[in-house]
């Protein structure tokens, strides 16, 4: 695959710290028109959010890696690719996405190979991230630290829009920072799923560094006015 656009190689360390980051997922995009709507998006997005889904793992079927191709060749803005796959077929997934122009790569915590995913993700010269679904313990994912470079957990059930916020989520979040508190390295505490307008404040205090942002985003009838709003939250 042509790969023609990339972010500078040290784009992870340079990631504003000083204010909540917006990492926009394109699963909200207008498909129909996703270079027009990644470029309209891009002034204001810290990192671009692609969701992939095989309809097991997750209930939704969602981006292929020519698909994610086509948006590398829109953007030199770091992607990070949510991997939400069976088991059977996640080293598979890791190598197309790698080769479509990932920038990052999570996978989840429930899949029973995710260390060895992660090591795929490591070696392709990518950074690492690992998702939690609300029904698994942040105490459990320690083994996991070690590994990756961010640690997204989802506010809402997988792979369904328009899901309101867990009640659990703000908590979770406090206990990911917890868990990466002494890490030797930064890794970023993500939220995603339940992002609204009156969850943002809460995600933000409860320890978000950055927010997965769909309709918030891409629904603004002002998005300068939008993305001033969440870069000001506390």
């Amino acid at each position: 695959m042509n790969v023609t656009a990339r972010p500078a190689a040290d784009w992870f360390n340079t990631l504003p710290k000083n204010r909540l980051m917006a990492e926009i997922s394109l699963w909200s995009a207008d498909l129909g028109r996703l270079t027009d709507d990644t470029k309209r998006i891009e002034p204001f997005t810290d990192i671009f959010h692609v969701d992939v889904s095989d309809g097991h793992f997750s209930p939704a079927m969602l981006f292929f890696p020519d698909l994610l191709a086509s948006v590398r060749k829109a953007t030199a803005k770091p992607i990070h690719v949510h991997l939400m796959v069976a088991d059977r077929i996640l080293m598979d997934q890791v190598a197309q996405f790698a080769e479509a122009g990932a920038d990052l790569i999570s996978v989840h915590a429930e899949n029973t190979n995710a260390l060895e995913a992660l090591e795929a993700v490591k070696a392709a010269g990518l950074k690492t991230g690992v998702v939690l679904q609300l029904h698994t313990a942040v105490t459990d994912t320690a083994k996991f630290v070690p590994h990756i470079d961010m640690f997204t957990l989802l506010g809402t059930r997988m792979g369904i829009k328009g899901v309101g916020l867990d009640d659990k989520a703000p908590a979770r979040l406090r206990a990911a920072r917890s868990l990466v508190a002494n890490a030797t390295r930064r890794i970023i505490v993500a939220a995603d799923g339940g992002i609204r307008e009156n969850t943002v404040p809460v995600l933000r205090a409860a320890g978000a560094e950055t927010i997965v942002m769909g309709s918030l985003a891409f629904g603004a009838t002002d998005l300068a006015q939008r993305f001033a709003w969440v870069h000001a939250q506390k």
